[in-house]
């Protein structure tokens, strides 16, 4: 196999470093590995195949007897160079996504465009924003990804793992696991840590000790939509998942994984589509502020979408006016015995099962007959029906606003 001119001329010094060895037995010293080190440095940064600068070192020791000692110095501490190259890398990489997802999310625009042409946004387009809520606590993730990097074609300079990506750092195989083997899944980097990613055990910790398993989230839709397509990033405890308007999928796959990785307890909210920079922010806002009304609301669907909850920021933009309506209509179901909190659940599932009072005992896992009583009582304390058009309206209006306020105050 020819050796490439790159990876020899980062060998200099090499061959007379084994003929020296095959006539006194010596082996490296440090001020030689050393120099393998910066070799594997500098070949990282050039941009030379891990596996032609090993091809390189292996080569030279060809017809030099009992050089295996030396050679596998040599190639040890050429592959710390590059590794230590490529994490150091990867990590600058991981520290602009993560002060460019922060400055999108913030509207701040010091060289927004710029830098999201970097990481494959196009502005100028519409987008939709995700957020997850329910991520593991604890330090270092379920396979150390506190990086999140990895999967095909990331879009990072280094990205480790995945195919197509792995081969250019040793040749791993099908799945691109370089150096050595760091796991089934295509992680990189593979003689750092317990586990073969190369990150360390602890790198969790990068994200303020939130751990979901959200690097391989992002291996995955990227793997799927591409790394211009999809932005995963972690975010005031959020994990959130930025895609065009025009592909819906990739939100309904997010959702897919984060039902799969995250323990229970877990919520998304979507965001509607906005155009432009500012677009991003607010989609953002708004799934979170969907996410913060659904645990009002005390809402039992995983999936709350912004463009569903639009009546709720309409009524507490006029917060005195919904305080009085609770009060007004709700008050009176504070006497009565056993608390209001039953008389509200049984409101609440009558408005779900759209009336259907057999439909409301089961959610509320009661008899019919308890439901009627209940319904009986609450007229009886508010002079209101949910029989009646008008004053259901109203009944579930208040519902939604003692909700919304936590109303009664502890």
């Amino acid at each position: 196999m020819a050796i490439s001119e790159p990876a020899a001329d980062l060998l200099k010094g090499h061959w007379q470093r084994l003929a020296d060895h095959a006539a006194t037995g010596r082996l490296p010293g440090r001020e030689a590995l050393d120099a393998y080190r910066a070799a594997g440095t500098r070949a990282a940064e050039l941009g030379v195949p891990l596996r032609s600068l090993v091809d390189a070192a292996l080569a030279a020791g060809e017809g030099v007897p009992g050089v295996v000692p030396v050679l596998r110095r040599a190639v040890h501490a050429l592959m710390e160079g590059y590794e230590a190259a490529q994490l150091a890398a990867l990590r600058r990489e991981e520290g602009a996504r993560r002060e460019f997802v922060d400055d999108l999310l913030q509207g701040r625009a010091e060289r927004l465009a710029e830098r999201a042409e970097h990481f494959g946004l196009r502005l100028a387009e519409s987008y939709v924003v995700a957020v997850a809520r329910g991520l593991r606590p604890g330090g270092g993730s379920e396979d150390g990804h506190g990086c999140g990097s990895g999967g095909s074609g990331t879009g990072h300079a280094f990205g480790s793992g995945g195919s197509g990506t792995g081969r250019d750092f040793g040749g791993g195989g099908q799945d691109g696991r370089g150096f050595g083997g760091g796991g089934q899944d295509g992680r990189g980097f593979g003689n750092g840590d317990q586990d073969g990613d190369g990150l360390g055990d602890s790198a969790g910790d990068d994200f303020g000790g939130t751990a979901p398993d959200w690097g391989r989230i992002e291996r995955d839709l990227i793997a799927r939509f591409g790394s211009h397509n999809v932005l995963i990033a972690v975010r005031d405890t959020l994990l959130v998942c930025v895609a065009p308007a025009t592909l819906p999928a990739a939100v309904g796959e997010f959702t897919h994984h984060v039902r799969a990785r995250f323990p229970p307890g877990w919520r998304v909210g979507v965001g509607r589509p906005h155009r432009g920079p500012g677009g991003v922010v607010t989609s953002y806002r708004e799934a979170a502020q969907a996410l913060e009304l659904a645990d009002g609301l005390r809402l039992a669907t995983d999936v709350v979408k912004a463009a569903d909850l639009l009546v709720f920021p309409v009524l507490l933009r006029d917060r005195s006016a919904i305080e009085d309506l609770v009060t007004s209509v709700l008050s009176p179901l504070l006497e009565a015995r056993g608390g209001h909190e039953p008389l509200l659940e049984t409101l609440e599932a009558i408005f779900a099962s759209q009336g259907n009072q057999t439909a409301a005992a089961r959610r509320l896992k009661v008899s019919a007959r308890a439901v009627t009583y209940r319904l009986e009582r609450i007229r009886r304390l508010t002079g209101f029906s949910p029989d009646d058009p008008t004053q259901r309206f109203t009944l579930e209006t208040a519902v939604l606003g003692a909700r919304l306020l936590g109303w009664p105050s502890t």
